[in-house]
């Protein structure tokens, strides 16, 4: 459906979905691109990628050292924000700039890969959904000093279960993953979660980079709390794998199903 004309080109429906989702990621990458625009091969994803920067729409970085190895990326421009009747919360960076070490870009990126994956696929468990997903851009409440890297609730026939979502990439000490277990549990205790989401209980799950990230933050949370947090690598959830039984609690060996616990 043709929507729109801007500099010589059509937008179509496809295209302000993705303008409005990468104003929300922030950044993708052109796999990111292809789940979320339903682009049927790669060629056609980087060819809409590129019009939508020369359109002035997107912006585009480069992730990586010069040549070969170099990944683009893209983020939304302030035009392409205001077509979209979305908030401007683009990258502070200049187009074609390179983001070599940028930890910010590859966390996010991270961040929107587990976005992408529940989002997009279909959900290979019957009667499983996304009913909701938030980002976050400031503390869940001014008291309490939490950024989550997002928040999701996965609806069932029966019920509605709260997720947080943490990313770990072995950036963050220790004793930073003790204050943030400590501002979970306040969220929890004070009723201030409950209050602002209408959901009784919540959870949060942590991916992190390696099995050894695990284990070393899974023993700073076990002192402090045996309850609300659920632990897997990367590799664990890719692709289905969200819902396979690759989750460790804070004690214990045993890896279970996220979704036997909400069933």
């Amino acid at each position: 459906m043709v929507i729109s004309r801007r500099k010589g080109m059509v937008l179509q429906d496809r295209d302000r979905r993705l303008l409005r989702e990468i104003a929300l990621l922030r950044v993708i990458e052109r796999e990111q691109a292809k789940l979320i625009a339903g682009f049927g091969s790669t060629t056609r994803a980087n060819a809409r990628l590129l019009a939508l920067n020369r359109a002035g729409l997107l912006k585009r970085y480069f992730l990586g050292t010069k040549g070969a190895g170099q990944k683009a990326l893209y983020g939304i421009s302030r035009q392409g924000a205001l077509l979209v009747d979305a908030p401007y919360r683009g990258l502070q960076r200049r187009n074609d700039e390179s983001l070599a070490s940028d930890f910010f870009v590859q966390h996010q990126l991270l961040v929107n890969d587990v976005y992408c994956s529940l989002q997009y696929p279909p959900i290979p468990l019957q009667g499983v959904q996304v009913k909701r997903w938030m980002h976050f851009f400031q503390p869940i409440v001014p008291e309490i000093r939490l950024i989550p890297d997002g928040y999701l609730e996965l609806s069932t026939t029966a019920d509605t279960f709260a997720c947080f979502l943490e990313v770990d990439r072995g950036m963050e000490t220790l004793k930073t993953w003790g204050e943030k277990v400590r501002n979970y549990l306040q969220l929890a205790l004070s009723g201030a979660f409950e209050r602002q989401f209408h959901q009784p209980s919540f959870r949060v799950l942590v991916i992190a980079n390696s099995e050894r990230r695990v284990q070393s933050i899974r023993k700073a949370v076990l002192p402090m709390t045996a309850k609300i947090f659920w632990f897997a690598t990367f590799a664990d959830v890719q692709g289905p794998g969200f819902f396979n039984p690759v989750w460790l609690r804070p004690k214990g060996d045993v890896r279970v199903p996220l979704i036997d616990q909400l069933s």
